[in-house]
């Protein structure tokens, strides 16, 4: 059996790695997380309910960081503390269909914890409950504009480093001038490229 070979005791890996930031895990790894007994984390690996790779040359077991979460998930084991350092992103736009998009496409990427909000109202109290590293912004929310919003964070202290990134169909130079100049930190057009989004918020919060 793949016994304690690799297997980390308390929270820290090689090099000073936080268990939750590994990317492949050993057994033992992934019973603490569970907070199961390695035994089982080796029954559901050999049925095939766990999917992994052996190390060649051994019989030690390996599973992948979006395999195990997606075990935890499937079995109702909480993945919160897999959110710890990721960027935390506040999507904010009325239309059900690009927040789907967002959700999705930022959901599947596992540097990023999603939220969403659909008024300006309600960006505004979760900016304040989740503290966001970046909140995506249609301009044209049902309730509000959103230069008003940019102006709204950019008054609070403690919201200084999050990012703002404005999407919107408005195609107006002086609006988006506007929009930069309100607090906006960057600005891109409805309909968007997946890749150039991607690469956007990954310069915004550096990643």
């Amino acid at each position: 059996m793949s016994g304690n070979n690799g297997t980390n005791h308390g929270k820290n890996g090689n090099n000073g790695e936080s268990l939750f930031e590994k990317q492949v895990f050993t057994t033992g790894e992934a019973a603490e997380i569970c907070k199961v007994s390695q035994q089982t984390i080796i029954r559901c690996f050999d049925a095939g309910r766990l999917k992994g790779f052996r190390v060649p040359g051994s019989r030690f077991r390996r599973i992948p960081r979006e395999e195990l979460i997606r075990f935890m998930k499937q079995n109702e084991i909480p993945t919160d503390e897999f959110a710890h350092g990721k960027k935390k992103i506040l999507v904010v736009d009325d239309d059900p269909q690009i927040v789907d998009l967002f959700k999705d496409v930022l959901g599947r990427d596992d540097r990023f914890e999603v939220r969403t909000a659909s008024t300006g109202y309600d960006a505004g109290l979760l900016t304040n409950e989740f503290k966001p590293d970046l909140m995506i912004l249609d301009y044209m929310l049902p309730d509000i504009n959103g230069n008003v919003v940019c102006k709204t964070v950019r008054e609070n202290d403690k919201l200084h480093a999050m990012k703002i990134l404005i999407v919107s169909g408005v195609v107006n130079r002086d609006e988006i001038d506007d929009l930069l100049s309100s607090g906006a930190d960057d600005f891109i057009k409805k309909p968007f490229d997946i890749e150039e989004l991607l690469a956007r918020i990954a310069s915004l919060v550096e990643v």
